[in-house]
């Protein structure tokens, strides 16, 4: 699995900042979007692809630059050798395990801060995981928290307006912390709600029962509540599952789909399979 470190910084773009806009209330956790322009022509990017920022950073072991990768959140615009980029963040802090010291997170903080007419440094372009098969009877079991429902926002939306044609079932379960929380399947902004009306589309989200007592999110109840089709679709030799998340996302599918399928060596055998025919790929963070 690549690292932050594989990742070639050499070829380096100026990107302007369009747009930033709070996506949540006030009194949730801080996730913003911006939109960047690239105008470089040796600059493209495409759906299935992420590119990197670059902040300076003055590190304990002299770093230099903090890189990070950000998934696209929806199709890129290109234009006369111009590129727009839409992308989510969400302001992190961590606490240091050893002095409890709370210290931001570098590249988020310095991305949530940015305004309107500013200059950032962008990487890449770099590969995703997740690519569209060329089966368009294929079915897609696509599984985000958070921000990461980034990738599969500019998926979703990249099967419906620019291939048209899909046959094959796209069923999207997305976690939160809470309904406020909930990015683009909210009632300020619903862009994922456009495709509710395609036969071949639903989207469910899940919600932690107490978000004022960090209870965690239920995912895997949501995911079980769905057991009859999610067993149809796990069995059918054209399904692909597309997981994008935090660490913690890992032991909430394993404990559904084991649950779904009847036990964890039957999810085991499963999952081997999906993995070894290439249809099952992973973004965690």
């Amino acid at each position: 699995m690549a690292t932050i470190t594989d990742y070639n910084t050499d070829r380096q773009f100026k990107a302007k900042v369009l747009h930033t806009q709070r996506q949540t209330p006030a009194d949730t956790d801080e996730i913003r979007e911006l939109q960047l322009e690239i105008n470089d022509p040796d600059f493209a990017c495409s759906v299935n692809q992420s590119f990197g920022v670059l902040v300076k950073s003055d590190g304990a072991f002299g770093n230099t630059y903090h890189h990070r990768l950000y998934s696209v959140a929806d199709i890129p615009e290109q234009n006369n050798g111009s590129t727009r980029l839409t992308m989510l963040v969400k302001r992190c802090f961590y606490v240091d395990e050893f002095s409890g010291e709370k210290y931001p997170g570098v590249a988020s903080n310095y991305l949530c801060d940015r305004k309107k007419g500013d200059q950032i440094t962008i990487t890449g372009p770099f590969p995703l995981p997740f690519q569209v098969p060329d089966d368009h009877q294929a079915n897609l079991l696509l599984i985000s928290m958070g921000t990461g429902i980034a990738p599969f926002r500019a998926f979703v939306k990249h099967i419906y307006e620019d291939i048209k044609d899909w046959q094959g079932k796209v069923r999207l379960f997305y976690g939160a912390r809470s309904g406020l929380e909930l990015l683009y399947l909210n009632e300020q902004d619903g862009d994922l709600t456009n495709y509710y009306d395609r036969a071949t589309f639903e989207a469910f989200s899940a919600v932690s029962p107490r978000p004022e007592w960090a209870d965690p999110i239920a995912l895997d109840v949501a995911l079980e509540d769905k057991a009859a089709e999610i067993r149809d679709m796990l069995n059918q030799t054209n399904t692909y599952v597309y997981v994008a998340g935090y660490e913690r996302i890992h032991d909430k599918l394993d404990k559904a789909f084991a649950t779904i399928l009847g036990s964890e060596e039957k999810w085991e055998l499963r999952k081997a399979e999906l993995r070894a025919g290439r249809k099952w790929a992973e973004m965690i963070y």
